[in-house]
Protein backbone atom coordinates (compact mmCIF):
# COMPACT_ATOMS: atom_id res chain seq x y z
CA UNK A 1 0.00 0.00 0.00
CA UNK A 2 2.76 2.12 0.94
CA UNK A 3 4.24 2.13 -2.68
CA UNK A 4 0.72 2.89 -3.90
CA UNK A 5 0.02 5.68 -1.66
CA UNK A 6 3.73 6.92 -2.71
CA UNK A 7 2.57 6.29 -7.02
CA UNK A 8 -0.51 7.95 -6.46
CA UNK A 9 0.93 11.28 -4.86
CA UNK A 10 3.53 11.28 -7.73
CA UNK A 11 1.39 10.79 -10.54
CA UNK A 12 -0.82 13.44 -9.50
CA UNK A 13 1.49 15.87 -8.16
CA UNK A 14 -0.46 16.44 -4.71
CA UNK A 15 2.87 17.18 -2.95
CA UNK A 16 5.93 19.23 -3.85
CA UNK A 17 9.32 19.51 -1.95
CA UNK A 18 9.42 21.58 0.33
CA UNK A 19 5.65 22.01 1.00
CA UNK A 20 4.47 22.01 4.67
CA UNK A 21 1.04 19.70 4.91
CA UNK A 22 -2.14 20.28 7.02
CA UNK A 23 -3.36 16.45 8.00
CA UNK A 24 -7.10 16.69 9.06
CA UNK A 25 -7.03 14.33 12.20
CA UNK A 26 -10.44 12.80 13.43
CA UNK A 27 -9.11 10.02 15.04
CA UNK A 28 -10.70 7.66 12.88
CA UNK A 29 -9.15 4.88 10.92
CA UNK A 30 -9.22 6.83 7.50
CA UNK A 31 -7.27 9.61 8.65
CA UNK A 32 -4.93 7.64 10.95
CA UNK A 33 -3.97 5.89 8.35
CA UNK A 34 -2.91 8.59 6.38
CA UNK A 35 -1.04 10.21 8.94
CA UNK A 36 0.81 7.43 9.60
CA UNK A 37 1.39 6.74 5.78
CA UNK A 38 2.54 10.98 5.67
CA UNK A 39 4.70 10.42 9.12
CA UNK A 40 6.46 7.59 8.03
CA UNK A 41 6.98 9.19 4.24
CA UNK A 42 9.12 11.87 5.73
CA UNK A 43 6.24 14.72 4.88
CA UNK A 44 6.48 17.70 7.16
CA UNK A 45 3.02 17.54 8.77
CA UNK A 46 1.20 19.11 11.47
CA UNK A 47 -2.07 17.76 12.29
CA UNK A 48 -6.01 19.73 12.99
CA UNK A 49 -8.55 18.33 15.00
CA UNK A 50 -11.97 18.89 15.40
CA UNK A 51 -14.31 18.36 18.53
CA UNK A 52 -18.02 19.23 17.63
CA UNK A 53 -19.30 18.51 20.85
CA UNK A 54 -22.03 16.13 19.08
CA UNK A 55 -21.46 12.60 21.22
CA UNK A 56 -20.58 13.81 24.75
CA UNK A 57 -18.05 12.05 26.56
CA UNK A 58 -17.09 10.40 23.06
CA UNK A 59 -16.12 13.18 21.32
CA UNK A 60 -13.93 14.41 24.05
CA UNK A 61 -12.28 11.10 23.93
CA UNK A 62 -11.44 11.49 20.28
CA UNK A 63 -9.64 14.52 21.17
CA UNK A 64 -7.33 12.89 24.02
CA UNK A 65 -6.79 9.92 21.65
CA UNK A 66 -5.68 12.58 18.83
CA UNK A 67 -3.54 14.54 21.71
CA UNK A 68 -1.84 11.59 22.66
CA UNK A 69 -1.21 10.23 19.18
CA UNK A 70 -0.02 13.45 18.44
CA UNK A 71 2.35 13.59 21.58
CA UNK A 72 3.69 10.56 20.90
CA UNK A 73 5.03 10.85 17.45
CA UNK A 74 6.09 14.65 18.29
CA UNK A 75 3.71 15.98 15.38
CA UNK A 76 2.20 19.71 16.09
CA UNK A 77 -1.54 19.47 16.62
CA UNK A 78 -3.78 22.19 16.37
CA UNK A 79 -7.46 21.39 18.10
CA UNK A 80 -10.52 23.49 18.09
CA UNK A 81 -14.03 23.05 19.73
CA UNK A 82 -17.16 23.78 17.93
CA UNK A 83 -20.68 24.40 19.31
CA UNK A 84 -21.90 23.02 16.81
CA UNK A 85 -25.62 22.42 17.80
CA UNK A 86 -25.41 27.10 18.14
CA UNK A 87 -24.49 26.75 14.90
CA UNK A 88 -27.06 25.00 13.47
CA UNK A 89 -29.91 26.79 15.20
CA UNK A 90 -28.28 30.28 14.07
CA UNK A 91 -27.28 29.23 10.56
CA UNK A 92 -30.79 27.18 10.27
CA UNK A 93 -28.19 23.77 8.53
CA UNK A 94 -28.10 20.43 9.20
CA UNK A 95 -25.88 19.16 11.75
CA UNK A 96 -23.78 17.57 9.07
CA UNK A 97 -23.86 20.66 7.16
CA UNK A 98 -22.75 22.68 10.04
CA UNK A 99 -19.70 20.56 11.13
CA UNK A 100 -18.44 20.69 6.84
CA UNK A 101 -18.98 24.17 7.58
CA UNK A 102 -17.69 24.76 10.39
CA UNK A 103 -14.70 23.02 9.87
CA UNK A 104 -13.36 23.87 6.13
CA UNK A 105 -13.32 27.29 7.51
CA UNK A 106 -11.09 26.70 10.33
CA UNK A 107 -8.86 24.32 8.02
CA UNK A 108 -9.02 27.76 6.03
CA UNK A 109 -7.76 29.73 8.67
CA UNK A 110 -4.93 27.33 9.89
CA UNK A 111 -3.47 27.34 6.10
CA UNK A 112 -3.99 31.68 5.51
CA UNK A 113 -2.55 31.50 8.96
CA UNK A 114 1.16 32.99 7.67
CA UNK A 115 -0.80 36.41 6.43
CA UNK A 116 -2.18 37.18 9.73
CA UNK A 117 0.97 36.55 11.04
CA UNK A 118 2.71 38.50 9.24
CA UNK A 119 0.10 41.35 10.21
CA UNK A 120 -2.28 41.86 8.22
CA UNK A 121 -5.13 41.64 11.23
CA UNK A 122 -3.25 42.34 13.41
CA UNK A 123 -3.29 39.37 15.85
CA UNK A 124 -0.45 36.66 16.61
CA UNK A 125 -1.88 33.66 18.23
CA UNK A 126 0.48 31.97 20.74
CA UNK A 127 0.26 28.46 19.33
CA UNK A 128 0.13 29.68 15.77
CA UNK A 129 4.12 30.86 15.79
CA UNK A 130 6.27 30.01 12.69
CA UNK A 131 2.83 28.48 11.27
CA UNK A 132 2.57 28.01 7.38
CA UNK A 133 0.90 25.93 5.55
CA UNK A 134 0.83 24.70 1.86
CA UNK A 135 -1.13 21.85 1.55
CA UNK A 136 -4.34 20.62 3.95
CA UNK A 137 -4.64 16.54 3.38
CA UNK A 138 -8.03 15.03 3.98
CA UNK A 139 -8.62 11.01 4.30
CA UNK A 140 -11.34 10.75 1.59
CA UNK A 141 -11.01 7.09 0.01
CA UNK A 142 -12.57 5.05 -2.69
CA UNK A 143 -15.71 4.45 -0.72
CA UNK A 144 -16.39 7.97 -0.09
CA UNK A 145 -15.87 8.91 -3.09
CA UNK A 146 -18.88 6.64 -4.65
CA UNK A 147 -20.74 7.32 -1.57
CA UNK A 148 -19.94 11.18 -2.74
CA UNK A 149 -21.70 10.37 -6.30
CA UNK A 150 -24.65 9.00 -5.65
CA UNK A 151 -25.55 11.60 -2.55
CA UNK A 152 -24.79 14.50 -5.13
CA UNK A 153 -27.23 12.38 -7.70
CA UNK A 154 -30.01 12.35 -5.60
CA UNK A 155 -29.36 16.19 -5.22
CA UNK A 156 -29.93 16.25 -9.04
CA UNK A 157 -26.75 17.59 -10.32
CA UNK A 158 -25.16 17.48 -13.20
CA UNK A 159 -21.92 16.77 -14.51
CA UNK A 160 -19.71 18.91 -11.92
CA UNK A 161 -21.68 17.09 -9.22
CA UNK A 162 -21.01 13.57 -10.27
CA UNK A 163 -17.69 13.57 -10.48
CA UNK A 164 -17.33 13.55 -6.72
CA UNK A 165 -14.37 14.54 -5.34
CA UNK A 166 -10.85 15.31 -7.02
CA UNK A 167 -6.76 14.08 -5.64
CA UNK A 168 -6.39 17.79 -6.02
CA UNK A 169 -8.51 20.80 -5.60
CA UNK A 170 -6.14 24.06 -5.18
CA UNK A 171 -4.33 23.50 -1.38
CA UNK A 172 -6.70 20.87 -0.27
CA UNK A 173 -5.27 17.16 -1.26
CA UNK A 174 -6.48 13.54 -1.00
CA UNK A 175 -3.89 11.24 -1.16
CA UNK A 176 -5.95 8.01 -0.62
CA UNK A 177 -8.86 8.34 -3.29
CA UNK A 178 -7.74 5.49 -4.67
CA UNK A 179 -8.04 2.78 -1.62
CA UNK A 180 -11.02 1.17 -0.66
CA UNK A 181 -12.07 0.80 3.09
CA UNK A 182 -11.67 -2.07 2.99
CA UNK A 183 -7.33 -1.76 1.98
CA UNK A 184 -7.55 1.74 4.52
CA UNK A 185 -8.58 -0.66 7.99
CA UNK A 186 -6.53 -3.93 6.52
CA UNK A 187 -3.09 -1.38 6.68
CA UNK A 188 -4.23 -0.52 9.29
CA UNK A 189 -4.88 -3.68 11.28
CA UNK A 190 -1.42 -5.01 9.45
CA UNK A 191 0.55 -2.32 11.27
CA UNK A 192 -0.48 -1.94 14.25
CA UNK A 193 -2.43 1.45 13.76
CA UNK A 194 -5.13 2.09 16.07
CA UNK A 195 -8.26 4.03 15.89
CA UNK A 196 -11.44 5.87 17.28
CA UNK A 197 -14.72 3.98 15.97
CA UNK A 198 -17.43 7.28 15.30
CA UNK A 199 -20.63 5.48 16.66
CA UNK A 200 -22.61 7.82 14.37
CA UNK A 201 -21.07 5.95 11.12
CA UNK A 202 -23.76 3.18 11.91
CA UNK A 203 -26.94 5.32 12.68
CA UNK A 204 -28.90 5.28 9.15
CA UNK A 205 -30.51 8.38 9.65
CA UNK A 206 -27.58 10.12 7.84
CA UNK A 207 -28.25 9.97 3.92
CA UNK A 208 -24.08 9.02 3.54
CA UNK A 209 -24.39 6.37 6.22
CA UNK A 210 -28.03 5.15 4.54
CA UNK A 211 -26.38 4.77 1.19
CA UNK A 212 -22.73 3.17 2.76
CA UNK A 213 -25.26 0.46 4.67
CA UNK A 214 -28.40 -0.29 2.97
CA UNK A 215 -27.25 0.94 -1.10
CA UNK A 216 -24.08 -0.63 -1.55
CA UNK A 217 -24.54 -4.02 -0.07
CA UNK A 218 -27.72 -4.13 -3.00
CA UNK A 219 -24.72 -3.09 -5.80
CA UNK A 220 -22.48 -5.10 -4.37
CA UNK A 221 -25.12 -8.25 -4.91
CA UNK A 222 -25.80 -7.46 -8.36
CA UNK A 223 -22.71 -7.24 -9.39
CA UNK A 224 -19.48 -8.02 -7.27
CA UNK A 225 -17.32 -5.82 -9.07
CA UNK A 226 -20.11 -2.92 -9.24
CA UNK A 227 -17.59 -0.40 -7.03
CA UNK A 228 -14.98 -0.44 -9.22
CA UNK A 229 -16.80 -0.02 -12.17
CA UNK A 230 -19.19 3.09 -10.69
CA UNK A 231 -15.39 4.55 -9.91
CA UNK A 232 -14.53 3.95 -13.40
CA UNK A 233 -17.90 5.88 -13.83
CA UNK A 234 -16.97 9.16 -11.63
CA UNK A 235 -13.46 9.26 -13.98
CA UNK A 236 -14.91 9.23 -16.85
CA UNK A 237 -17.07 12.31 -15.81
CA UNK A 238 -14.54 13.88 -14.39
CA UNK A 239 -12.49 13.36 -17.43
CA UNK A 240 -15.98 14.54 -19.57
CA UNK A 241 -16.15 17.95 -16.83
CA UNK A 242 -13.26 19.05 -17.24
CA UNK A 243 -13.68 19.22 -21.57
CA UNK A 244 -17.25 20.35 -21.14
CA UNK A 245 -15.80 23.18 -18.54
CA UNK A 246 -13.26 23.96 -21.25
CA UNK A 247 -15.59 24.55 -24.20
CA UNK A 248 -18.32 25.89 -21.75
CA UNK A 249 -15.42 28.77 -21.01
CA UNK A 250 -14.77 29.02 -24.75
CA UNK A 251 -18.20 29.64 -25.98
CA UNK A 252 -18.92 32.42 -23.05
CA UNK A 253 -15.40 34.19 -23.80
CA UNK A 254 -17.17 34.59 -27.91
CA UNK A 255 -20.62 35.59 -26.61
CA UNK A 256 -20.03 37.74 -23.72
CA UNK A 257 -18.02 41.09 -22.70
CA UNK A 258 -16.15 41.95 -19.73
CA UNK A 259 -15.82 45.63 -18.99
CA UNK A 260 -13.96 46.00 -15.64
CA UNK A 261 -16.89 44.72 -12.89
CA UNK A 262 -19.52 44.44 -15.76
CA UNK A 263 -20.07 40.80 -16.96
CA UNK A 264 -22.56 41.12 -20.09
CA UNK A 265 -24.37 38.46 -22.66
CA UNK A 266 -26.69 38.88 -24.82
CA UNK A 267 -30.07 37.69 -24.05
CA UNK A 268 -30.62 35.90 -27.84
CA UNK A 269 -27.31 34.10 -27.16
CA UNK A 270 -28.54 32.27 -24.08
CA UNK A 271 -30.39 28.73 -23.32
CA UNK A 272 -31.07 27.95 -19.80
CA UNK A 273 -28.57 25.53 -19.74
CA UNK A 274 -25.72 28.23 -21.03
CA UNK A 275 -26.89 31.34 -18.70
CA UNK A 276 -26.35 28.22 -15.29
CA UNK A 277 -22.99 27.60 -16.63
CA UNK A 278 -21.98 31.43 -16.35
CA UNK A 279 -23.64 32.48 -13.62
CA UNK A 280 -23.19 29.50 -11.41
CA UNK A 281 -19.68 31.25 -11.25
CA UNK A 282 -20.89 34.33 -9.73
CA UNK A 283 -22.89 32.38 -6.90
CA UNK A 284 -25.89 31.72 -8.53
CA UNK A 285 -27.75 28.22 -7.79
CA UNK A 286 -29.95 26.29 -10.41
CA UNK A 287 -33.19 27.70 -8.98
CA UNK A 288 -31.91 31.11 -9.17
CA UNK A 289 -31.71 30.26 -12.92
CA UNK A 290 -34.80 28.66 -13.82
CA UNK A 291 -36.34 32.23 -12.61
CA UNK A 292 -33.97 33.84 -14.34
CA UNK A 293 -34.68 32.27 -17.76
CA UNK A 294 -38.31 32.83 -17.06
CA UNK A 295 -37.94 36.46 -16.52
CA UNK A 296 -35.57 36.50 -19.59
CA UNK A 297 -38.46 37.72 -21.94
CA UNK A 298 -40.35 39.80 -19.56
CA UNK A 299 -40.39 43.17 -18.79
CA UNK A 300 -36.29 44.60 -18.17
CA UNK A 301 -35.16 45.27 -15.07
CA UNK A 302 -36.15 42.87 -13.06
CA UNK A 303 -32.84 41.86 -10.76
CA UNK A 304 -31.57 38.70 -8.90
CA UNK A 305 -28.75 38.46 -6.25
CA UNK A 306 -26.25 35.89 -4.95
CA UNK A 307 -23.76 36.34 -2.28
CA UNK A 308 -21.77 38.90 -3.57
CA UNK A 309 -23.24 39.49 -7.17
CA UNK A 310 -26.29 41.86 -8.26
CA UNK A 311 -27.72 40.13 -11.76
CA UNK A 312 -30.14 42.40 -14.12
CA UNK A 313 -32.42 41.74 -17.08
CA UNK A 314 -31.93 44.69 -19.79
CA UNK A 315 -33.59 45.00 -22.64
CA UNK A 316 -31.15 43.15 -24.96
CA UNK A 317 -28.64 41.69 -22.37
CA UNK A 318 -27.90 39.85 -19.22
CA UNK A 319 -25.79 41.46 -16.70
CA UNK A 320 -23.57 40.65 -13.62
CA UNK A 321 -21.61 42.92 -11.48
CA UNK A 322 -20.72 43.03 -7.58
CA UNK A 323 -23.16 44.54 -5.04
CA UNK A 324 -20.48 46.05 -3.78
CA UNK A 325 -18.06 47.40 -6.49
CA UNK A 326 -15.47 50.24 -6.10
CA UNK A 327 -15.78 52.80 -8.09
CA UNK A 328 -12.65 54.77 -9.25
CA UNK A 329 -12.14 58.29 -8.25
CA UNK A 330 -13.14 60.30 -11.38
CA UNK A 331 -10.62 62.36 -13.11
CA UNK A 332 -11.89 65.63 -13.93
CA UNK A 333 -10.02 68.21 -15.60
CA UNK A 334 -10.49 71.99 -14.94
CA UNK A 335 -9.63 74.80 -17.26
CA UNK A 336 -11.10 78.42 -17.20
CA UNK A 337 -10.30 81.44 -19.82
CA UNK A 338 -11.99 84.02 -21.19
CA UNK A 339 -14.54 83.86 -24.12
CA UNK A 340 -13.39 85.61 -27.22
CA UNK A 341 -14.82 86.42 -30.17
CA UNK A 342 -13.91 83.29 -32.55
CA UNK A 343 -14.60 81.43 -29.74
CA UNK A 344 -16.65 78.01 -30.79
CA UNK A 345 -18.97 75.66 -29.02
CA UNK A 346 -17.44 72.29 -28.47
CA UNK A 347 -20.52 69.98 -29.20
CA UNK A 348 -18.97 66.53 -30.60
CA UNK A 349 -17.15 65.04 -27.65
CA UNK A 350 -19.45 64.64 -24.77
CA UNK A 351 -16.60 64.31 -22.64
CA UNK A 352 -16.14 67.83 -22.24
CA UNK A 353 -18.45 70.28 -20.91
CA UNK A 354 -18.60 74.17 -20.92
CA UNK A 355 -20.23 76.16 -18.70
CA UNK A 356 -20.65 79.69 -17.96
CA UNK A 357 -18.41 80.60 -15.07
CA UNK A 358 -20.23 83.14 -13.53
CA UNK A 359 -23.05 81.56 -13.16
CA UNK A 360 -21.59 78.67 -10.91
CA UNK A 361 -21.56 78.47 -7.56
CA UNK A 362 -17.99 76.87 -6.31
CA UNK A 363 -16.90 74.15 -5.07
CA UNK A 364 -18.13 71.62 -8.07
CA UNK A 365 -18.32 68.24 -6.65
CA UNK A 366 -18.88 64.63 -7.97
CA UNK A 367 -21.42 62.54 -6.54
CA UNK A 368 -23.59 59.23 -7.38
CA UNK A 369 -27.62 59.56 -8.42
CA UNK A 370 -29.70 59.53 -6.04
CA UNK A 371 -33.57 59.39 -6.12
CA UNK A 372 -35.49 62.96 -6.45
CA UNK A 373 -32.59 63.98 -8.87
CA UNK A 374 -33.74 66.75 -11.07
CA UNK A 375 -32.00 68.98 -13.40
CA UNK A 376 -32.69 71.42 -16.51
CA UNK A 377 -31.42 69.23 -19.55
CA UNK A 378 -29.71 71.19 -21.94
CA UNK A 379 -32.58 73.03 -24.16
CA UNK A 380 -35.43 72.36 -21.68
CA UNK A 381 -37.14 74.98 -20.11
CA UNK A 382 -38.79 72.61 -17.52
CA UNK A 383 -36.72 70.75 -15.14
CA UNK A 384 -36.59 67.06 -15.53
CA UNK A 385 -36.13 63.83 -13.28
CA UNK A 386 -33.07 61.93 -13.50
CA UNK A 387 -34.17 58.78 -13.32
CA UNK A 388 -36.31 59.71 -16.59
CA UNK A 389 -33.52 61.55 -18.67
CA UNK A 390 -31.93 57.46 -17.81
CA UNK A 391 -34.72 55.53 -18.66
CA UNK A 392 -35.00 57.76 -21.91
CA UNK A 393 -31.82 56.97 -22.59
CA UNK A 394 -32.00 53.29 -21.95
CA UNK A 395 -29.57 53.51 -19.07
CA UNK A 396 -28.96 50.28 -18.02
CA UNK A 397 -29.18 49.70 -13.78
CA UNK A 398 -24.91 49.45 -14.37
CA UNK A 399 -24.86 52.67 -15.91
CA UNK A 400 -27.24 54.36 -13.31
CA UNK A 401 -25.22 53.16 -10.52
CA UNK A 402 -21.19 54.30 -12.30
CA UNK A 403 -22.93 57.92 -14.14
CA UNK A 404 -21.37 60.90 -12.49
CA UNK A 405 -23.57 63.72 -11.41
CA UNK A 406 -21.49 66.89 -10.71
CA UNK A 407 -23.03 69.56 -8.78
CA UNK A 408 -22.40 72.88 -7.55
CA UNK A 409 -22.09 74.26 -3.70
CA UNK A 410 -25.45 74.50 -3.55
CA UNK A 411 -25.94 70.57 -5.21
CA UNK A 412 -27.52 71.69 -8.09
CA UNK A 413 -26.58 69.49 -11.02
CA UNK A 414 -24.75 71.24 -13.38
CA UNK A 415 -23.61 67.87 -16.02
CA UNK A 416 -24.52 64.66 -15.65
CA UNK A 417 -20.75 63.59 -16.96
CA UNK A 418 -20.86 62.55 -20.34
CA UNK A 419 -24.18 62.87 -21.08
CA UNK A 420 -25.99 66.54 -20.60
CA UNK A 421 -25.08 69.69 -19.06
CA UNK A 422 -27.67 71.53 -16.79
CA UNK A 423 -29.76 74.14 -19.35
CA UNK A 424 -29.11 76.73 -16.16
CA UNK A 425 -25.17 76.81 -16.80
CA UNK A 426 -24.69 76.85 -20.63
CA UNK A 427 -22.44 79.36 -22.13
CA UNK A 428 -24.88 82.19 -24.36
CA UNK A 429 -23.90 85.51 -25.76
CA UNK A 430 -23.48 87.45 -22.95
CA UNK A 431 -21.06 84.83 -21.16
CA UNK A 432 -17.79 86.18 -20.66
CA UNK A 433 -15.31 83.83 -18.94
CA UNK A 434 -15.99 80.11 -19.83
CA UNK A 435 -15.24 77.08 -17.54
CA UNK A 436 -14.05 73.84 -19.60
CA UNK A 437 -14.23 70.36 -17.71
CA UNK A 438 -12.84 67.27 -19.18
CA UNK A 439 -13.86 63.69 -18.29
CA UNK A 440 -11.13 61.24 -18.95
CA UNK A 441 -10.76 57.50 -17.99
Amino acid sequence: MIEQFRAYITSNHLINKGDRVLVALSGGVDSMVLAELLRREGYNIAFAHCNFHLRGKESDDDEQFVREYADRVGVKLFVKQFDTLDYVENNKVSVEMAARELRYAWFNDLINANERLNGKDGQQPSDWHNLRFDKLALAHHADDQIETFFINLLRGSGIKGLKAMQPCNGMYIRPLLWASREEVKGFAIENGIQWREDSTNSDTIYLRNKIRHDLMPVFDSIKPEAREKILESVNHLASENQLYRELIKEKIAQIGTVDGVLHSIEKRHLDQQLLFEWIRDFGFTFSQCESIFTSLNLEPGKEFYSADYQLVIEKDTVDVFPIDFIINDPKLAFEKFEKTPDFKLQTSNQNIAQLDYDKLKLPLTTRRWQQGDRFRPLGMHGTKLVSDFFNDNNFTTFQKKTTLILTDADDQIVWIVGRRIDDRFKITEKTKTIYQINFGE
